[in-house]
């Protein structure tokens, strides 16, 4: 070959290099969720998103145009002002199968973490009668009695989802209200909350449950003041197990249906992660709803996991069966791993078993249930924290919150000082001076601003106009600097986030009201409510490097509307559709009236 080709071809390979390594060197170190690197400056999208309002939680470049997923990660993001701009950072991604489609100006956003639901009670629902929304005893019911032809004679009936608040007497029903239905069927139904739920006279009769038997340690059999026999009303697990536990398993057939289609639902609202407690709870002391993981995990390998699941494992657990679940379950795989681990110290405050420091304002002799002894907590607490495990307490009362941070310090004290994120999870009532031990052990509020949207109606009543300033507290959280998570608790609420998110701004019922929002000094800005629900439940389960923003090495988890959710005015949030949900890339919801062009 002669010499001056050699000295032009030598001169473009090092031309081609310069390049290639000045087009690296301005990539996001890889971590072990991205591709393998490519051979080439760019790499062939899978999708590309252009003509979009990109808010991408990110403080240095908030506002983008157009995007390319590679594979499960986002590889490109555009902030060009100019439609030149745009094309000139997003063509090199574009291939002849690359998948690009124009959003004509939608708004797209991190797809939302719900940090904070049980997969499995809103699975199961499906099978069950569902109450909620009855607006009466009498309604509640009918509801049962329009399905008494799907049940055979001495079948179990399951009732989920009353609300005792809705009625014009807000009284707990009895089992007299349910003999009322049918006496051929032991009936157990769940109120919305899950906290209590009341069974017939069958019921009572087949749990061998009578005047003589006494409450569970952390549980409650609610008993008629003049003859000591049960009301059918049992409070909390330890109460309610002695009667669910009769209550035959779902078939593995069953299960699978029901999850299947509860996460082809999900993707609806666009939910794109979730931090689940379906296997914290389970009437079989050796299994603890493990059945449950495992169904995810067949779906996950059939292809039919549409949203990541980090699964939270139960406090109480046998210590070794505890490290054998995080072993089989597995901590690292983006779409299906264990988490936290979950218990549950009080009850709730519509069913008044919320653990208050003082008695409830409106039943001088309750002041809940606290479901676990402080000594065996802490004993468990530090022994588990010890083995590395990130720790998370169902708090809702103000003595809940205080054990839950005694615990915590105690926790500190024993182990010393790392990054934990320890977790409350609700953390609804918290007294005054403990706002500041939040921020200062660094421990995560995990918050439903969505049971506002119930609450509000009866909370003052329920504790008083003092105690209620510590109430639903995200702005008081806020200002301590305390990092907080958002979720549903879905099904107690909806799964939807705008209601969350209409709730964290206005304060307000969804119908409107009170005037400025009930204590409407907690309110957060638009802004800060979108990040407490993507990079603050991001940061709540150890994944902010991977998820709750959109930048270049991110998981490509997405969701967008036909509507500015940063313009929009708030009641318009509680009707706007989701346009499309994106999921490691994929497209896994797209609604047919505001589909993207192609």
């Amino acid at each position: 070959m002669p010499r001056p080709t050699v000295l032009i071809l030598a001169a473009v390979v090092l031309l081609v290099g310069v390049f290639i390594g000045v087009r690296l060197a301005t990539k996001k170190p890889a971590t072990n969720l991205d591709p393998p690197a490519p051979a080439s400056p760019y790499v062939p999208a899978s999708l590309i998103l252009t003509n979009a309002h990109i808010y991408t939680m990110d403080e240095a470049h908030p506002w983008a145009s157009a995007l390319a997923i590679y594979g499960e990660v986002i590889s490109e993001v555009s902030y060009a002002a100019t439609p030149e701009g745009v094309t000139a950072e997003i063509q090199g991604w574009k291939r002849a199968n690359t998948r690009i489609l124009d959003l004509h100006g939608q708004f797209v956003m991190p797809g939302f973490n719900d940090a904070h639901l049980h997969l499995a009670s809103a699975a199961y629902v499906q099978l069950h009668v569902n109450a909620e929304g009855a607006k009466s005893l009498a309604e509640f019911q009918q509801r049962i009695r329009d399905r008494l032809q799907d049940y055979q004679p001495g079948e179990w009936i399951v009732v989920d989802g009353w609300d005792h608040t809705l009625w014009t007497v807000k009284k707990f029903p009895t089992r007299q209200d349910l003999d009322a239905v049918s006496t051929k069927n032991p009936i157990i139904a769940g109120r919305i909350d899950g906290h209590v739920a009341v069974v017939n006279s069958l019921a009572l009769r087949m749990s061998n449950l009578t005047a003589k038997t006494p409450d569970p340690p952390g549980g409650r059999i609610e008993r008629d003041p003049k003859t000591g026999e049960p009301t059918g009303m049992l409070d909390e697990d330890a109460a309610m197990n002695l009667v669910s536990k009769l209550v035959p398993d779902y078939s593995e057939a069953q299960r699978a249906a029901a999850f299947e289609k509860l996460f082809n639902y999900i993707p609806q609202f666009g939910v794109t992660s979730v931090q689940d407690n379906s296997v914290i709870v389970a009437k079989d002391s050796d299994n603890y709803g493990w059945e449950n993981f495992l169904v995810y995990r067949e779906l996950q390998r059939a292809g039919k996991l549409n949203l990541r699941i980090t699964e939270w494992l139960p406090f109480e657990v046998d210590f070794a069966r505890l490290q054998q679940m995080r072993r089989d379950g597995g901590t690292t795989d983006p779409w299906l791993k264990t988490g936290s681990l979950k218990e549950v110290l009080d009850g709730s405050l519509g069913a008044r078993t919320a653990a208050m420091l003082a008695p409830y304002s409106d039943d001088p002799n309750a002041t809940g249930i606290m479901r676990i002894p402080s000594d065996k907590l802490k004993a468990f607490a530090i022994e588990r924290d010890r083995d590395g495990f990130q720790l998370a307490f169902h708090a809702i009362g103000d003595r809940a919150n205080h054990i839950a941070l005694d615990t915590f310090a105690a926790v500190i004290a024993a182990n010393g000082q790392r990054d934990r994120r320890d977790r409350v999870e609700h953390a609804q009532i918290v007294a005054p001076d403990d706002f500041a031990q939040f921020a200062r052990m660094n421990i995560i509020a995990s918050m439903q601003p969505a049971h506002l949207l119930t609450d509000q109606r009866w909370a003052t009543d329920r504790i008083g106009a003092q105690r209620v300033l510590g109430a639903y507290a995200w702005r008081t959280f806020e200002k301590d600097g305390v990092h907080i998570a958002f979720g549903t608790d879905f099904p107690v609420e909806a799964i939807n986030p705008l209601r969350g998110i209409y709730a964290c701004v206005t304060r307000e019922l969804p119908q409107g009201g009170p005037t400025g929002g009930w204590q409407p000094q907690e309110k957060l800005t638009m802004q800060n409510c979108l990040r407490d629900y993507t990079e603050g439940s991001a940061y709540a389960e150890f994944e902010e490097t991977t998820k709750g923003k959109i930048a270049p090495g991110m998981l490509a988890d997405l969701v967008v509307y036909p509507e500015n959710l940063t313009t929009i005015p708030p009641a318009d949030l509680l009707k706007l559709p989701v346009s499309m949900t994106i999921a490691g890339g994929r497209v896994v919801y797209q609604n047919p009236e505001t589909a993207a062009t192609h």
